[in-house]
């Protein structure tokens, strides 16, 4: 898949398109990727996804403060390369461009630039001013500039619709199993290790404080997961902890996010590692004595090789 960084990009023949900020890359998103693909196929055509950079909330100040998103832009692109998408279009995003009525951006950056012969649409989709881009308007759009449209349908998984605000839900509960089953693939986050207090050594279960890369990813809810840990190239079973640890600091501090890098013996500090959430243990537990916290770190590795084995 070739990155494009506007729309100044070769002409390319019936081109194939859709637009969004895809954020997860989830099941509802492989829908429209794959109908994008066998659509340029029967147009003998390339395929094509616009998203934008950066996210338009962080732009808008639209409670930007609160905004957490499932993905990175690098993790985004990785995840809809794998689609066999054939260009990636990333747009700069400013409060000048929010301004652009959604038909005048399909004009001047699709058909114009790229020369849109099919546009697919996401269902429930808007996007542009005041959110005006949506199915029905673009109609006419289509009609008036020469180019075909269609609507992907919902993909239900359960009795929930995939979204990326569900899957949002689902990991803020510390639901990361069913997060992976609407994304299609399990959560991580990914970050630098960095010195902590090595309170965990002293109790035979050394721990990796993990400094998340980026501020606005979401992390799962307080509590003791079952993950796989990916450093130097190699995977590793493991257990973490997300929260204030309430039995060694008694004064809430920051977040910590602590993880024990099972049959690991190497240098972990200054690396950057990857962490994958396979499943919840349990809540962090304020216990009443650092051997009580020992004792249950020993039934939650156990339930961890369980779980990962």
């Amino acid at each position: 898949m070739k990155i494009h960084k506007d729309t100044t990009i070769q002409p390319v023949s019936n081109p194939v398109i859709s637009i969004g900020v895809f954020d997860g890359v989830h099941r509802g998103h492989a829908a429209i990727f794959d109908r994008v693909r066998s659509r340029s196929n029967e147009l003998g055509g390339e395929s094509i996804i616009v998203t934008f950079r950066p996210h338009p909330r962080l732009v808008l100040g639209d409670k930007s403060e609160t905004l957490k998103y499932l993905t990175t832009f690098d993790e985004k692109s990785s995840l809809i390369s794998r689609h066999g998408i054939d260009h990636l279009i990333v747009l700069a995003f400013t409060k000048e461009f929010a301004k652009l009525p959604p038909c005048d951006f399909i004009k001047q950056y699709l058909v114009d630039r790229v020369g849109l012969r099919h546009l697919v649409f996401g269902f429930n989709h808007h996007f542009g001013h005041n959110r005006e881009g949506n199915f029905e308007n673009l109609k006419s759009c289509a009609v008036k500039y020469g180019f075909s449209i269609e609507q992907i349908e919902p993909v239900v998984a359960g009795n929930c619709q995939i979204s990326s605000s569900a899957i949002r839900e689902a990991i803020s509960l510390g639901n990361v199993r069913r997060a992976a089953q609407l994304l299609s693939y399990p959560y991580s986050l990914q970050g630098k290790i960095v010195a902590g207090r090595q309170l965990g050594r002293s109790m035979g279960y050394p721990t990796a404080n993990l400094d998340p890369e980026d501020e606005h990813k979401l992390v799962p809810a307080n509590g003791v997961y079952a993950v796989r840990v990916r450093i130097n190239k190699q995977d590793y079973m493991g257990m973490m902890n997300i929260g204030f640890r309430p039995t060694v600091d008694k004064m809430k501090g920051n977040k910590s996010f602590e993880v024990h890098i099972m049959d690991f013996a190497g240098d972990v500090y200054n690396n950057k590692i990857r962490v994958t959430f396979i499943d919840r243990i349990r809540d962090e537990i304020n216990f009443s004595s650092l051997e009580k916290l020992r004792e249950q770190l020993e039934r939650d590795k156990i339930r961890a090789v369980e779980i990962l084995s």
